[in-house]
């Protein structure tokens, strides 16, 4: 079921790789993903929270839960850390981590986005890959590290009809693997 118009998107530099979701990974078909690879996660993703620079009172169309990053918001991509994918808030847990994604940029990629979640919660699997995001993108033409990027205009439209009590989920995949999803539900 089709609702609005499609809109454009960018995805990892070096395409999609299986990613860790709510779906069965088939090891022969893509490659699996992997932290530092560039690639976005294929499969089938729940979604939350949202995070963005603005006050939350002042993205309160968001129905999601909404986090507003700060100098200390911080989503770890080292592989070592007990910490690793999960958004934490620097001073607030014990730092065991030597990188991660600053939530607080200098440019507007993080302004507004949400959490896809790749690798996450009880799921994750150290290495597996971190740190994916719906966010604003750098341009029709420039790919991200791994999460998926679409203009301004079109992210807000996106959170603004997302609805949790819908249960929304993500479904990216190529083209080519698109028949092993034919037996869901409400698929294209």
């Amino acid at each position: 079921l089709a609702v609005g118009s499609s809109i454009p998107v960018v995805v990892g530099r070096n395409g999609l790789a299986w990613g860790i979701g709510l779906h069965a990974v088939d090891r022969g078909m893509l490659p699996v993903k992997t932290e530092g690879d560039g690639k976005a996660p294929a499969g089938l993703f729940s979604l939350g929270p949202a995070f963005g620079y603005a006050s939350p009172a002042s993205v309160s169309w968001i129905q999601f839960p909404y986090l507003q990053s700060g100098p200390a918001l911080r989503c770890v991509d080292d592989a070592a850390s007990r910490h690793y994918n999960a958004l934490v808030s620097e001073g607030m847990v014990t730092k065991d981590w030597k990188s991660s994604e600053d939530m607080l940029r200098k440019d507007d990629v993080y302004r507004l986005g949400m959490v896809i979640h790749h690798n996450w919660g009880g799921k994750t699997v150290s290495g597996s890959g971190s740190c994916i995001f719906f966010h604003i993108w750098e341009g029709p033409q420039i790919a991200t590290s791994g999460c998926t990027a679409m203009q301004s205009a079109d992210l807000e439209q996106l959170l603004r009809w997302l609805d949790p009590a819908a249960n929304p989920l993500l479904l990216q995949l190529p083209e080519s693997e698109i028949h092993r999803f034919r037996e869901l539900p409400d698929l294209p």
